[in-house]
């Protein structure tokens, strides 16, 4: 994946990813590591995260990307990397927290521990390592933090109530960060994809159908890929976005 926007603030920047596995992650790890960014990424999936930092790092010719196996339910463990990242590195200078689940379930059959497992991994982890980077971006004169949502709640989408509850809370939880941290210049905002063909995506849910119902409720009658929401990462994370924070930037192909 190639993609045609340099960011010269980015070239050694230090970018701290969680979920970067697989799917988005991956792609945003591997969009990161062409900025000639020093990528750091988190992920509960070991075996395809340590080929996923070997095969970019052999391909750069240099070990600018590294993996640390992370359960982001243990939020000592994710802070805890966070702080080795900035020891090692140096400051990073973007948070994207893209980690989440969207595994569908019945809200007839939600337990109070598979309720509280759900806001568990979609939503407290994203909170929780904003809060470990905070002292590192603001000691470095500033930073971005980027919060993943979704369009699935904006589209009243069933059969995951515990996703789309916990993504539509990103969106609050960013613009309280914003105001917070905007005085010391960290800029929050929210990364809201559409419906992203991922092997996962296409695996469990999409099929022909779908892909016609997508491009029904879309003004650009294209599938969204990766490197869309890679494209609007970079931005927000470069230099190029200085003043740009509390916002929700969507990209869904025009999802009405």
């Amino acid at each position: 994946m190639q993609l045609s926007n340099r960011y010269p603030s980015l070239d050694g920047a230090v970018v701290f990813i969680t979920g970067g596995g697989s799917g988005i992650g991956a792609a945003l790890v591997e969009a990161f590591a062409d900025q000639n960014a020093t990528v750091v990424f988190v992920d509960i999936l070991k075996d395809e995260s340590v080929a996923l930092a070997k095969t970019l790092n052999d391909r750069l010719g240099s070990e600018r990307v590294y993996f640390h196996h992370c359960d982001l339910i243990n939020v000592e463990q994710l802070q805890q990397i966070i702080h080795n990242t900035g020891e090692r590195f140096g400051p990073i200078k973007a948070l994207i927290n893209n980690a989440a689940q969207d595994t569908r379930h019945d809200f007839r059959e939600v337990t109070p521990e598979y309720w509280n497992e759900r806001i568990n991994i979609n939503l407290r982890p994203q909170f929780f390592a904003a809060q470990a980077v905070y002292e590192q971006m603001k000691n470095a004169g500033g930073g971005s933090i980027i919060n993943f949502g979704s369009m699935s709640w904006h589209e009243c989408q069933g059969n995951m109530t515990g996703y789309t509850t916990s993504k539509a809370a990103v969106l609050g939880m960013t613009r309280g960060l914003a105001r917070d941290m905007g005085p010391d210049r960290i800029r929050v905002n929210t990364l809201t994809p559409g419906w992203v063909m991922t092997e996962r995506q296409l695996a469990n849910w999409v099929n022909e159908d779908t892909k016609a119902e997508i491009h029904s409720s879309q003004c650009l009658k294209e599938e969204l890929f990766p490197e869309h929401i890679c494209s609007m990462a970079l931005f927000l994370a470069s230099d190029d976005s200085r003043m740009c924070t509390a916002q929700d930037y969507i990209v869904d192909g025009g999802w009405i």
